[in-house]
């Protein structure tokens, strides 16, 4: 049987991300850079198949320093997805100038450009930690932050409306979720009819309030 050289590394570090020479950071700057390498470890592997210690060898720390900053695996991935929530949302402006329409592309494009470029870590969170707590709540307050920018970009001043509308929108985000983590899974359409696809079912589904309340 071979040997095995003492202290080789296994797991996804070492191919994941290349070892760099620990130097003294501000704790803040070392939190950032342990999320930012383990934000590449966790979209180049599935979550299953990094350690902790493949995070802190990647980045070059001892794992005591790494616990020090996040407590646990799901802790480290907790911290990765707010930033990413956070990015998404960033990206996804609506300016009241632009139509609802150019709004939904322009969302939808950042969001599925990084769900193609993060397979591994929007499955993890949405198959793997699918009943994890923290990181439900991270995606549930991301899509109601989006829910709300969507119904202030429809300029619906009419509260009935507005409520209906936001029932609406939030179902819709449910099943934009659900279909982008399956297009991930088998990917039966490209990027454009996924994102096109999305974008009808929503306005389907408003069309009947919107004519109901003389808005069309």
């Amino acid at each position: 049987m071979p040997s095995r050289t003492p202290g080789a590394s296994r797991g996804p570090g070492a191919a994941g991300a290349a070892r760099v020479p620990r130097k003294r950071l501000s704790p803040d700057d070392r939190r950032a850079q342990l999320l930012s390498v383990g934000a590449r470890l966790f979209a180049a592997h599935a979550y299953d198949d990094v350690l902790m210690e493949n995070v802190a060898e990647a980045a070059g720390v001892s794992r005591a320093l790494l616990y020090r900053h996040f407590a646990s695996k799901r802790d480290l991935f907790v911290a990765i997805y707010q930033q990413v929530a956070d990015s998404l949302l960033a990206q996804s402006r609506f300016d009241p100038a632009d139509t609802l329409q150019e709004q939904l592309v322009e969302g939808l494009d950042a969001h599925i450009a990084y769900f193609a470029d993060h397979r591994n870590t929007v499955i993890a969170a949405n198959r793997v930690l699918a009943g994890d707590r923290l990181v439900q709540t991270v995606i549930a307050n991301e899509l109601d932050a989006l829910r709300e920018r969507l119904l202030d970009a429809s300029h619906v001043t009419d509260p009935g409306l507005r409520a209906a509308m936001s029932a609406v929108v939030k179902a819709w985000l449910v099943f934009v979720q659900v279909l982008c983590v399956d297009w991930l899974e088998h990917e039966t359409c490209t990027r454009t009819e996924l994102r096109d696809v999305a974008i009808g079912a929503l306005t389907g589904s408003l069309e009947p309030l919107l004519k109901a309340y003389g808005k069309e």
